[in-house]
């Protein structure tokens, strides 16, 4: 009985279109409230129309060879489409606010994975679809928190500091790399406009238990008497 079950879930009539897109709905509709009580851009509503989209979309591909007697293409060539039109979405999402202040991307592929759930769904591979929903919901919530108890061990952040001489310039490049263990160092031109300055931006990189801001960092590096200012580096 339930060997027959399966086999006609996975024909394509209106039963089992109906069953596939609430299936999509309820996915999607999970996977967006968790994000949208993080407060991400892309929410449930969000998740659950391109959920059942895919879906339709995979769908449509069957429909036309069954019911419409179009075989000369692969079923499945027009919901191969969402893979890439979805990126479109997700980068609409994605907001770039500073040189470590990227938010978004996990909502973006959220959104690509979720598509990816409507497409199987619509193709009547329900196996695939609830044991990647699954390993999403894990990623999303429990993984999150394990990898912010990781993650917050390592401060990082961009440090910009102004010298009075470009005759200064290896001694703060070697007191930078002592102290704060600093990549990607850059010298640029003065931000205050003074043509005899020298500009310094570098990403510092800080590991342990200590905690230590920004701020903090060019208050130390203003106490040098080469050194003009110093700030965040956004």
């Amino acid at each position: 009985m339930f060997y027959e079950f399966v086999e006609y879930m996975r024909e394509l009539n209106t039963v089992t279109a109906a069953a596939r897109l609430a299936l999509a709905l309820i996915i999607g509709g999970i996977i967006g409230l968790e994000r949208g009580k993080q407060g991400r851009a892309a929410g449930m509503r969000t998740h659950i129309l391109v959920s059942i989209g895919s879906a339709l979309t995979a769908m449509i591909g069957f429909y036309a060879r069954d019911y419409l007697g179009i075989t000369a293409t692969d079923p499945m060539r027009i919901a191969a489409q969402v893979i890439s039109g979805i990126g479109f979405l997700g980068v609409g999402t994605i907001l770039i606010k500073g040189r470590f202040q990227i938010t978004g991307l996990t909502t973006a592929a959220g959104l690509w994975a979720t598509a990816a759930i409507g497409l199987a769904l619509g193709a009547g591979f329900y196996e695939g679809a609830l044991i990647t929903f699954v390993f999403i919901v894990v990623t999303v919530t429990i993984l999150h928190r394990l990898e912010y108890r990781i993650t917050k061990r390592y401060n990082r952040f961009g440090i910009y500091m102004e010298i009075i001489s470009d005759g200064y310039v290896r001694e703060a490049v070697d007191t930078l790399s002592s102290l704060y263990h600093v990549s990607d160092i850059q010298v640029t031109p003065p931000r205050s406009g003074k043509t005899t300055n020298v500009g310094i931006e570098a990403n510092v990189h800080i590991t342990g238990k200590t905690r230590i801001t920004p701020d903090e960092v060019a208050r130390e590096l203003e106490r040098l008497d080469y050194v003009a200012f110093s700030l965040e580096s956004l």
